[in-house]
């Protein structure tokens, strides 16, 4: 049984839930931007996770092993169309907990947090940035472009390879290679 330590929701969905609980899928098209791949306990999480978030109508955004102050924390942030729901954290929360324990050998005593990503979520795959075109979003890249590396604009078109973002008027087209960072960027 997962005993929950703290619920609270913040807004509608459009910016973090969390629930925090005791507890002792590969990117698609990761390699369109150039981004750290995921450590191998991060890869057995999401081989876990995803299966149980999807079946239960949510999209697995990120998942991230962190350790603070000699703490583990497990952070999962899924997202769904609508907006994540505290209903949605429980039930994540009350089954991913046990699922981890079960099929993660030595992953040791962690806390569990269960996300939305916020306002600012994270764009990994070739996919988020085609459902996110039209959108305001934060690119920093691993290049210098045209004298600079952070890109704050508007998302105008994903091509087969790089990106192209509006930006005070200007258009720049970015190899997704050369991204070393994107969010959305909110209002």
């Amino acid at each position: 049984m997962v005993r929950i330590f703290e619920c609270f929701s913040i807004g509608n969905g459009h910016l973090p839930v969390f629930v925090f609980v005791e507890k002792g899928r590969v990117l698609q098209d990761m390699a369109f931007i150039n981004i750290k791949e995921p450590g191998a306990v991060e890869q057995q999480i999401q081989a876990v996770a995803e299966p149980l978030i999807e079946s239960l109508g949510l999209e697995l955004v990120h998942i991230e092993c962190v350790v603070h102050n000699r703490q583990k924390f497990v952070r999962i942030y899924m997202d769904k169309p609508e907006g994540v729901g505290l209903d949605d954290c429980v039930a994540v929360s009350r089954e991913l907990g046990d699922l981890i324990d079960i099929h993660i050998e030595n992953i040791g005593p962690y806390r569990l947090e269960i996300s939305s990503p916020g306002p600012n979520r994270p764009l990994k795959t070739k996919a988020d940035f085609i459902r996110f075109q039209g959108e305001r979003i934060k690119i920093e890249t691993h290049d210098v472009i045209e004298g600079r590396r952070k890109f704050t604009g508007i998302l105008e078109k994903t091509n087969d390879d790089s990106v192209t973002i509006a930006v005070d008027g200007r258009s720049f087209d970015i190899a997704g290679t050369s991204i070393m960072r994107a969010i959305l960027a909110g209002q």
